[in-house]
Protein backbone atom coordinates (compact mmCIF):
# COMPACT_ATOMS: atom_id res chain seq x y z
CA UNK A 1 0.00 0.00 0.00
CA UNK A 2 1.43 3.40 -0.99
CA UNK A 3 2.24 5.94 1.71
CA UNK A 4 1.23 9.58 1.47
CA UNK A 5 4.24 11.78 2.18
CA UNK A 6 3.86 15.45 3.03
CA UNK A 7 6.71 17.96 2.96
CA UNK A 8 6.16 20.87 5.33
CA UNK A 9 8.17 23.48 3.48
CA UNK A 10 8.89 23.65 -0.24
CA UNK A 11 12.41 25.06 -0.42
CA UNK A 12 15.44 23.77 -2.30
CA UNK A 13 16.08 20.72 -0.13
CA UNK A 14 12.43 19.63 -0.17
CA UNK A 15 12.31 20.11 -3.92
CA UNK A 16 15.48 18.07 -4.41
CA UNK A 17 14.20 15.17 -2.29
CA UNK A 18 10.79 15.18 -3.98
CA UNK A 19 12.39 15.24 -7.43
CA UNK A 20 14.66 12.35 -6.50
CA UNK A 21 11.75 10.37 -5.06
CA UNK A 22 9.72 10.68 -8.24
CA UNK A 23 12.71 9.74 -10.40
CA UNK A 24 13.20 6.64 -8.24
CA UNK A 25 9.59 5.51 -8.64
CA UNK A 26 7.41 7.29 -6.09
CA UNK A 27 4.07 8.40 -7.51
CA UNK A 28 3.48 12.19 -7.62
CA UNK A 29 -0.05 11.45 -6.41
CA UNK A 30 1.40 10.26 -3.10
CA UNK A 31 3.42 13.43 -2.44
CA UNK A 32 2.14 16.72 -0.97
CA UNK A 33 4.20 19.88 -0.45
CA UNK A 34 3.04 22.77 1.70
CA UNK A 35 3.91 26.45 1.91
CA UNK A 36 1.98 29.55 2.97
CA UNK A 37 2.52 30.88 -0.57
CA UNK A 38 1.09 29.23 -3.66
CA UNK A 39 3.68 31.18 -5.66
CA UNK A 40 6.30 28.95 -4.01
CA UNK A 41 4.28 25.80 -4.62
CA UNK A 42 3.29 26.38 -8.23
CA UNK A 43 6.71 25.60 -9.79
CA UNK A 44 6.94 22.28 -7.90
CA UNK A 45 3.37 21.38 -8.82
CA UNK A 46 3.94 22.15 -12.49
CA UNK A 47 7.38 20.53 -12.75
CA UNK A 48 6.77 17.38 -10.73
CA UNK A 49 2.99 16.91 -10.82
CA UNK A 50 2.69 16.61 -7.05
CA UNK A 51 -0.17 17.84 -4.90
CA UNK A 52 0.24 21.08 -2.97
CA UNK A 53 -1.48 22.66 0.00
CA UNK A 54 -1.23 25.97 1.85
CA UNK A 55 -2.79 24.50 5.02
CA UNK A 56 -0.31 22.30 6.92
CA UNK A 57 -2.94 20.70 9.12
CA UNK A 58 -5.08 19.70 6.14
CA UNK A 59 -2.09 18.03 4.48
CA UNK A 60 -1.04 16.24 7.67
CA UNK A 61 -4.56 14.85 8.10
CA UNK A 62 -4.02 12.46 5.19
CA UNK A 63 -0.32 11.74 5.61
CA UNK A 64 1.61 8.64 6.65
CA UNK A 65 4.92 10.51 6.66
CA UNK A 66 5.51 14.19 7.43
CA UNK A 67 8.88 15.64 6.42
CA UNK A 68 9.77 18.79 8.34
CA UNK A 69 11.71 20.97 5.90
CA UNK A 70 11.35 24.51 7.25
CA UNK A 71 14.06 26.69 8.78
CA UNK A 72 14.99 25.76 12.38
CA UNK A 73 14.19 29.29 13.54
CA UNK A 74 10.48 28.93 12.67
CA UNK A 75 10.14 25.21 13.40
CA UNK A 76 8.54 25.57 16.82
CA UNK A 77 5.78 27.82 15.51
CA UNK A 78 5.09 25.50 12.57
CA UNK A 79 5.04 22.39 14.75
CA UNK A 80 2.75 23.87 17.39
CA UNK A 81 0.30 25.09 14.75
CA UNK A 82 -0.16 21.57 13.38
CA UNK A 83 0.21 19.67 16.66
CA UNK A 84 -3.44 18.61 16.88
CA UNK A 85 -3.46 17.28 13.31
CA UNK A 86 -0.23 15.37 13.93
CA UNK A 87 -1.55 13.85 17.15
CA UNK A 88 -4.78 12.79 15.43
CA UNK A 89 -2.91 11.11 12.55
CA UNK A 90 0.35 10.08 14.31
CA UNK A 91 2.48 9.81 11.15
CA UNK A 92 6.19 9.12 10.92
CA UNK A 93 8.00 12.44 11.37
CA UNK A 94 11.21 13.00 9.39
CA UNK A 95 13.13 16.19 10.14
CA UNK A 96 15.76 17.53 7.77
CA UNK A 97 16.23 20.69 9.88
CA UNK A 98 19.70 21.13 11.28
CA UNK A 99 20.33 21.31 14.99
CA UNK A 100 16.93 20.49 16.48
CA UNK A 101 16.99 17.43 18.77
CA UNK A 102 14.41 14.68 18.30
CA UNK A 103 13.10 15.14 21.85
CA UNK A 104 12.49 18.85 21.25
CA UNK A 105 10.69 18.28 17.95
CA UNK A 106 8.57 15.54 19.48
CA UNK A 107 7.58 17.79 22.40
CA UNK A 108 6.57 20.63 20.06
CA UNK A 109 4.38 18.14 18.16
CA UNK A 110 2.71 16.79 21.30
CA UNK A 111 4.90 13.77 22.06
CA UNK A 112 4.77 9.99 21.62
CA UNK A 113 5.64 10.04 17.90
CA UNK A 114 7.96 7.99 15.69
CA UNK A 115 10.62 10.45 14.59
CA UNK A 116 13.68 10.32 12.35
CA UNK A 117 16.28 13.08 12.30
CA UNK A 118 18.22 13.50 9.09
CA UNK A 119 21.42 15.46 8.51
CA UNK A 120 21.61 15.90 4.71
CA UNK A 121 24.06 17.99 2.74
CA UNK A 122 23.74 20.36 -0.19
CA UNK A 123 24.95 17.94 -2.93
CA UNK A 124 21.50 16.37 -2.48
CA UNK A 125 20.42 19.21 -4.79
CA UNK A 126 22.23 17.41 -7.64
CA UNK A 127 21.35 13.86 -6.53
CA UNK A 128 24.75 13.24 -4.94
CA UNK A 129 24.02 13.83 -1.28
CA UNK A 130 25.25 12.06 1.84
CA UNK A 131 22.89 11.90 4.82
CA UNK A 132 23.13 10.62 8.35
CA UNK A 133 19.87 9.39 9.92
CA UNK A 134 18.84 8.70 13.51
CA UNK A 135 15.55 7.07 14.61
CA UNK A 136 13.93 7.27 18.02
CA UNK A 137 12.64 4.13 19.71
CA UNK A 138 9.11 4.50 18.28
CA UNK A 139 10.24 4.07 14.66
CA UNK A 140 9.52 0.54 13.44
CA UNK A 141 11.36 -1.42 10.75
CA UNK A 142 8.98 -0.46 7.94
CA UNK A 143 9.22 3.23 8.83
CA UNK A 144 13.00 3.01 8.98
CA UNK A 145 13.02 1.41 5.53
CA UNK A 146 10.76 4.14 4.15
CA UNK A 147 12.99 6.90 5.59
CA UNK A 148 15.95 5.22 3.94
CA UNK A 149 14.14 5.16 0.58
CA UNK A 150 13.29 8.85 0.86
CA UNK A 151 16.87 9.96 1.41
CA UNK A 152 18.48 7.41 -0.92
CA UNK A 153 16.52 9.15 -3.67
CA UNK A 154 19.13 11.93 -3.48
CA UNK A 155 22.26 10.09 -2.40
CA UNK A 156 23.98 7.92 0.20
CA UNK A 157 22.34 7.10 3.55
CA UNK A 158 24.08 6.05 6.76
CA UNK A 159 22.24 5.35 10.03
CA UNK A 160 23.64 6.19 13.47
CA UNK A 161 22.25 4.65 16.64
CA UNK A 162 23.20 7.55 18.95
CA UNK A 163 21.62 10.92 18.17
CA UNK A 164 24.71 12.74 19.44
CA UNK A 165 26.64 11.24 16.51
CA UNK A 166 24.69 13.49 14.15
CA UNK A 167 27.12 16.20 15.26
CA UNK A 168 29.93 14.05 13.87
CA UNK A 169 27.90 13.52 10.69
CA UNK A 170 27.63 17.30 10.39
CA UNK A 171 31.42 17.52 10.57
CA UNK A 172 32.09 14.66 8.14
CA UNK A 173 29.42 15.35 5.50
CA UNK A 174 26.87 18.02 6.43
CA UNK A 175 29.34 20.92 6.42
CA UNK A 176 32.03 19.15 4.42
CA UNK A 177 31.09 20.35 0.90
CA UNK A 178 32.50 23.72 1.98
CA UNK A 179 35.83 22.08 2.88
CA UNK A 180 36.15 20.82 -0.69
CA UNK A 181 35.06 24.16 -2.13
CA UNK A 182 37.88 25.77 -0.12
CA UNK A 183 40.31 23.21 -1.54
CA UNK A 184 39.07 24.00 -5.05
CA UNK A 185 39.74 27.68 -4.36
CA UNK A 186 43.25 26.95 -3.14
CA UNK A 187 44.04 24.61 -6.05
CA UNK A 188 42.73 27.12 -8.57
CA UNK A 189 44.87 29.89 -7.05
CA UNK A 190 47.94 27.65 -7.07
CA UNK A 191 47.24 26.61 -10.66
CA UNK A 192 47.08 30.25 -11.71
CA UNK A 193 50.37 30.91 -9.93
CA UNK A 194 51.86 28.03 -11.93
CA UNK A 195 50.62 29.60 -15.16
CA UNK A 196 47.25 28.00 -15.91
CA UNK A 197 44.14 30.03 -16.79
CA UNK A 198 41.80 30.17 -13.79
CA UNK A 199 38.91 28.35 -15.51
CA UNK A 200 41.24 25.56 -16.67
CA UNK A 201 42.69 25.08 -13.19
CA UNK A 202 39.19 25.10 -11.69
CA UNK A 203 37.78 22.49 -14.07
CA UNK A 204 40.81 20.21 -13.69
CA UNK A 205 40.61 20.39 -9.88
CA UNK A 206 36.87 19.70 -9.76
CA UNK A 207 36.96 16.83 -12.25
CA UNK A 208 39.89 15.28 -10.42
CA UNK A 209 37.98 15.44 -7.13
CA UNK A 210 34.96 13.81 -8.80
CA UNK A 211 37.15 11.07 -10.27
CA UNK A 212 38.95 10.42 -6.99
CA UNK A 213 35.64 10.12 -5.13
CA UNK A 214 34.25 7.72 -7.74
CA UNK A 215 37.41 5.58 -7.58
CA UNK A 216 37.28 5.46 -3.78
CA UNK A 217 33.57 4.55 -3.70
CA UNK A 218 34.06 1.82 -6.32
CA UNK A 219 37.07 0.30 -4.55
CA UNK A 220 37.29 -1.99 -1.54
CA UNK A 221 40.72 -0.54 -0.74
CA UNK A 222 41.13 2.05 2.03
CA UNK A 223 42.06 5.60 1.06
CA UNK A 224 45.59 5.12 2.40
CA UNK A 225 46.23 2.33 -0.10
CA UNK A 226 44.64 4.25 -2.97
CA UNK A 227 46.93 7.16 -2.10
CA UNK A 228 50.00 4.93 -2.14
CA UNK A 229 48.98 3.57 -5.56
CA UNK A 230 49.25 7.08 -7.03
CA UNK A 231 52.66 7.72 -5.48
CA UNK A 232 55.90 6.62 -7.18
CA UNK A 233 59.08 6.61 -5.05
CA UNK A 234 60.85 9.91 -5.53
CA UNK A 235 58.06 11.18 -7.78
CA UNK A 236 55.88 14.27 -7.96
CA UNK A 237 52.95 12.97 -5.94
CA UNK A 238 55.18 11.70 -3.14
CA UNK A 239 56.76 15.13 -2.80
CA UNK A 240 53.37 16.88 -2.70
CA UNK A 241 51.98 14.44 -0.10
CA UNK A 242 55.11 14.80 2.02
CA UNK A 243 54.64 18.56 2.01
CA UNK A 244 50.97 18.22 3.10
CA UNK A 245 51.96 15.81 5.88
CA UNK A 246 54.77 18.12 7.05
CA UNK A 247 52.22 20.96 7.15
CA UNK A 248 50.08 18.78 9.47
CA UNK A 249 47.04 18.60 7.23
CA UNK A 250 45.63 15.76 9.36
CA UNK A 251 45.82 17.87 12.51
CA UNK A 252 44.27 20.89 10.78
CA UNK A 253 41.38 18.81 9.40
CA UNK A 254 40.81 17.14 12.75
CA UNK A 255 40.68 20.45 14.59
CA UNK A 256 38.36 21.99 11.98
CA UNK A 257 35.95 19.05 12.12
CA UNK A 258 35.97 19.03 15.92
CA UNK A 259 35.13 22.75 15.88
CA UNK A 260 32.28 22.00 13.47
CA UNK A 261 30.88 19.19 15.65
CA UNK A 262 31.19 21.34 18.79
CA UNK A 263 29.25 24.15 17.12
CA UNK A 264 26.55 21.70 15.99
CA UNK A 265 26.08 20.62 19.61
CA UNK A 266 25.93 24.26 20.77
CA UNK A 267 23.33 25.09 18.14
CA UNK A 268 21.19 22.14 19.22
CA UNK A 269 21.17 23.50 22.77
CA UNK A 270 20.39 27.03 21.59
CA UNK A 271 17.58 26.03 19.22
CA UNK A 272 16.05 23.59 21.70
CA UNK A 273 15.64 26.38 24.25
CA UNK A 274 13.67 28.71 21.94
Amino acid sequence: MASTITFIGAGNMAGAIIGGMIESGFSPDDVIATSPSDDVLAPLRERLGIRTETDNAAAVAESDVVVLAVKPQIMRQVCEQMRDAVQARRPLIVSVAAGLPAETLEAWLGGELPLVRCMPNTPALVGAGAAGLYANARVDADQRRLATELMEAVGLVEWVEDEALLDAVTAVSGSAPAYFFLMFEAMEEAGVTLGLPADTARRLAMQTALGAAKMALASDKPPAELKRNVMSPGGTTERAIAHLEDAELRRIMGEAMTACADRAAEMADELGQR
